[in-house]
């Protein structure tokens, strides 16, 4: 997983309440277990028109969001199914960091295992930051996840709070396996214990 520790980014903004996992990614989607090729299928059902062709008016398909590594949304995102497939599509469009007010807690699990930071901040700094996601391609965000900071194109800062394990995580890459990895040593001493007690 890669490590996520500062992220500056033009950030899109998704001005919905109560998108689910199936908005995110639809239900024909979840035929693999691949976590890439999945970005094509983000929120397809709104990205595209019923031809194939791109719905201009949503948001990732305008120019100043095609590239948007933050997307700034409204309550309760990732509502629904607890499909992994959420994540593993946002990650695969390019989507880092989402910002909003509340997250379901399965998604909001499931984002720190695949290297997206979650970010749940109070309506009012939500709003602002809707503000300077609506300025496109003319502001962008940055995300310190080490001083737990969003920086505006103007100076403003909107403060947020993290588990101290998860920002361990984040910080350092490490999702369950690589969590696992750092215990190595400690795994290989304790199998050859066992081994050699078997041989006694």
């Amino acid at each position: 997983m890669d490590k996520f520790t500062v992220l500056e980014s033009v950030a899109a903004p998704l001005r919905i309440i109560n998108i689910d996992t199936d908005m995110i990614i639809p239900k024909q989607y979840l035929k693999t277990i691949k976590r890439t090729g999945l970005g094509t299928g983000l929120f397809s059902e709104m990205r595209y028109r019923e031809d194939g062709s791109e719905n201009p008016d949503f948001v990732l398909n305008q120019p100043a969001y095609r590239n948007a590594k933050i997307l700034v949304a409204g309550d309760n995102f990732g509502c629904g199914s607890s499909r992994e497939h959420a994540p593993w599509a946002l990650l695969d469009f390019g989507i880092r960091c989402v910002i909003s007010t509340s997250f379901a807690d399965i998604f909001y699990n499931n984002c720190f295992q695949n290297g997206i930071l979650p970010i749940q901040v109070s309506p009012e700094d939500l709003d602002k930051l809707f503000d300077d996601a609506d300025r496109g391609a003319n502001a962008t965000l940055t995300i310190d996840l080490e001083n737990q900071e969003i920086r505006g194109p103007d100076g403003g800062s909107v403060k947020f709070d993290i588990d101290p394990f998860r920002k361990h995580c984040m910080l350092n890459g490490l999702d369950g396996i690589g969590l696992t990895m750092e215990k190595a040593a400690s795994i290989d001493t304790y199998e050859k214990k066992l081994s050699e007690r078997a041989w006694a």
